[in-house]
């Protein structure tokens, strides 16, 4: 029943009539007299008049004239033509006032208090007013209710925009990940190759939490502790423990309860590995501390060596992806400080988790 009597826009019907009663019962002061004025008398045909023909005027501007004209920019046109459809509509009004006394033993003088002869002044001290009022506030229930729908159309599209781009750049995450895991396993067969089935296992456990641990928008943080523990030391494989200096400091008992979205810390770790020095000259290094602070604020810094090079490992693809990434994710709900110099790559990244 609901829907029907919205399908077929009844309630429409009862909006004017409520609209026009509303103004019946502010000029006349009391409900009481509104409905003698309007039951009791000859005045129901002047107040259907008002109905009909404003809800006409109403509609045709709405879904005629504004689509028609004023959409498409015609504005000298829509003006014009909405100029007289008010007219006529008001004009149509003022017809319901003299077939008011056929309908009633008095005279137009007794119903109304005015000569016949005052149509121009019944039309512009009338139905002229009320016509303008009833168009411009069903033009702005109108155009209200279709700013509404843009708007929540345009949301709905930001969102869906910025879940396609998130998706496309946790997935470019993956070819880099699993060239460098799979070249540390192999350059490990040669080396060990009993090591190198147990990393390979482990690497099957992070790929099983890759592809179907962390398909949600966040996971708990332990996991992606551990998946970022079984990283390290998958990397570490690939340096020379004599030569590098591995410090890794991660509080898992801080993180309990909190959560995350999944793959945020891992760039930086693996920009880490992949931009540490490598010579025998000089001191070579990772050092990292993360923590949880009330289980709410991730803090993490992160520390490597540099040797010789120039280019700056914040240029590759992915400590862009994860900037990124940040900023749609967590917008004004992180900081992310890179210092570096020609020795040194230092990250330092809070996140106010939710």
């Amino acid at each position: 029943m609901q829907n029907w009597f919205f399908r077929y826009k009844l309630h429409h019907i009862l909006f004017w009539i409520c609209y026009h009663l509303l103004w019946l019962w502010i000029n006349i002061g009391n409900l009481p007299d509104a409905y003698a004025y309007l039951f009791l008398g000859a005045f129901p045909v002047k107040f259907y008049g008002y109905i009909i023909f404003q809800a006409l005027g109403a509609y045709f501007n709405l879904y005629y004239l504004i689509p028609r004209f004023l959409y498409v920019g015609k504005y000298k046109t829509y003006i014009a033509l909405v100029m007289v459809t008010i007219l006529i509509c008001s004009a149509l009004i003022v017809s319901g006032y003299y077939l008011a006394p056929y309908f009633s033993d008095l005279t137009f003088e007794q119903i109304f208090g005015r000569r016949p002869d005052q149509f121009l002044l019944i039309f512009a001290t009338n139905a002229f007013p009320s016509t303008v009022g009833s168009m411009t506030l069903a033009m702005s229930i109108k155009l209200g209710k279709n700013w509404l729908e843009t708007e929540k159309k345009r949301l709905a599209l930001e969102k869906d925009n910025l879940e396609t781009e998130l998706k496309y750049l946790k997935s470019q995450i993956n070819p880099h990940f699993l060239f460098n895991t799979i070249n540390s396993i192999f350059v490990l067969i040669h080396k060990n190759p009993d090591l190198a089935s147990e990393s390979l296992a482990s690497f099957s456990d992070m790929l099983r939490y890759q592809l179907y641990e962390c398909n949600d928008q966040e996971i708990p943080l332990s996991k992606e502790l551990h998946f970022l523990e079984n990283f390290i030391e998958l990397e570490s494989l690939r340096l020379n423990e004599n030569q590098t200096e591995l410090q890794f400091e991660i509080n898992h008992a801080s993180a309990q309860g909190a959560n995350i979205a999944p793959f945020i810390l891992l760039s930086f770790v693996e920009n880490a590995f992949k931009h540490v020095s490598k010579g025998k000259t000089q001191k070579n290094f990772i050092r990292m501390c993360l923590a949880v602070k009330d289980h709410k604020t991730l803090e993490m810094q992160i520390e490597n060596s540099r040797g010789g090079d120039t280019n700056s490992p914040s240029s590759g693809i992915g400590m862009k992806n994860v900037q990124r990434r940040l900023n749609l994710i967590y917008p004004h709900q992180h900081q992310l400080c890179i210092d570096s110099d020609h020795k040194t790559y230092k990250v330092a990244l809070t996140i106010h988790l939710p």
